[in-house]
């Protein structure tokens, strides 16, 4: 699956658990999510590749959801458990 796909993917996942995406060019190096009073927003880097911003995406992902609760395609699901940061 490509990194773009990926990232589409995961962004969906955010966006149906009420986080705002916004995208703006952050240099290459920026994006992530963000909690601004009670609203979660995750940041798209438009000047980074899509591999990088997907595995930021996955981290946001495995922070605010519980994954293991729903159906997550296998390859996402994968994508997810490779990039989950040991708390």
């Amino acid at each position: 699956m490509e990194d773009h796909a990926i990232l589409d993917e995961l962004l969906a996942l955010l966006g149906q658990n009420n986080v705002t995406i916004r995208s703006e060019p952050m240099g290459g190096a920026g994006g992530g999510l963000c909690k601004i009073k009670d609203k979660q927003l995750f940041y798209v880097d438009t000047e980074a590749h899509s591999a990088e911003m997907a595995v930021t995406c996955a981290q946001a992902v495995n922070e605010i959801m519980d994954i293991e609760s729903i159906y997550i395609r296998p390859q996402i699901r994968d994508f997810l458990e490779k990039n989950r940061q040991n708390s």
